[in-house]
């Protein structure tokens, strides 16, 4: 670990998530946004428009996550967004490993128009599991297994994949514990929502100008809750 930031109540670490969640020993929930396994060739002519994929590519965030992170001695219960190309090796080995595995959706609102030979990218998903007692929380709206919302990509935040607050929120708002950890933080989305539901939050992010990006944004976020002009420690 090369850096550690303490921002309020979100511990940042800049380092390898697999390597820095092992020294950390077990955590309350897990919910984060790994690395999709998906083909980022092809757009046909709309490709020059596609800018984002080519910077998923060259980041290597189409290459998959090992999901043994997902690990029920690491985390109670683990929210977890993926490809659907991942979902039938990925469901499976989540429904071995805990008490009962959910999939959710995300619609966007504003889908890139395009399809090739496939559907149109229109929908994510995330997979909610947990162990007995870590069961999903919140009211029976929040407990709806899809949010619609759009893309992330007008957010104003530099990163290929961030994802919306709206939809980081309602992932939250079903989550049985007081403290998420994001291995994987990227933009540090699933930070800023956790602040703001009163969460404590542990992110790590292995690339140095997107950590940059999630301290600000937390900061941010915690500055907001609290009311403090200086929350570093």
């Amino acid at each position: 670990m090369s850096r550690v930031e303490v921002i309020g109540p979100a511990t940042l670490y800049l380092g390898d998530g697999y390597e820095v969640v092992r020294s950390l020993g077990p955590q309350d929930a897990g919910v984060f946004d790994p690395p999709y396994a998906f083909d980022t060739r092809g757009a046909g002519r709309f490709r020059k428009a596609r800018p984002n994929m080519d910077r998923i590519a060259a980041a290597g965030l189409d290459q998959g996550f090992d999901d043994r992170i997902c690990s029920p001695a690491m985390f109670r219960s683990v929210a977890v967004f993926c490809h659907n190309d991942q979902l039938p090796q990925l469901l499976p080995r989540l429904a071995a490993r805990f008490h009962r595995t959910v999939v959710c959706a995300w619609h966007k609102t504003n889908p890139m128009p395009v399809a090739n030979k496939h559907y149109r990218p229109d929908t994510e998903f995330w997979v909610h599991a947990w162990l007995a007692g870590a069961h999903p929380v919140g009211s029976l709206a929040d407990k709806a297994r899809w949010i619609l919302s759009e893309s992330g990509r007008f957010t104003g935040v530099d990163h290929p994949t961030v994802k919306p607050e709206p939809v980081m929120d309602k992932v939250l708002a079903t989550i049985n514990a007081e403290a998420v950890c994001d291995p994987f933080m990227g933009s540090g989305s699933t930070g800023v929502a956790a602040i703001k539901r009163g969460l404590r939050f542990t992110g790590v992010e292995i690339d140095p100008k997107h950590f940059d990006t999630a301290c600000a944004r937390i900061e941010t976020a915690v500055r907001a809750a609290e009311g403090l002009s200086e929350v570093r420690v």
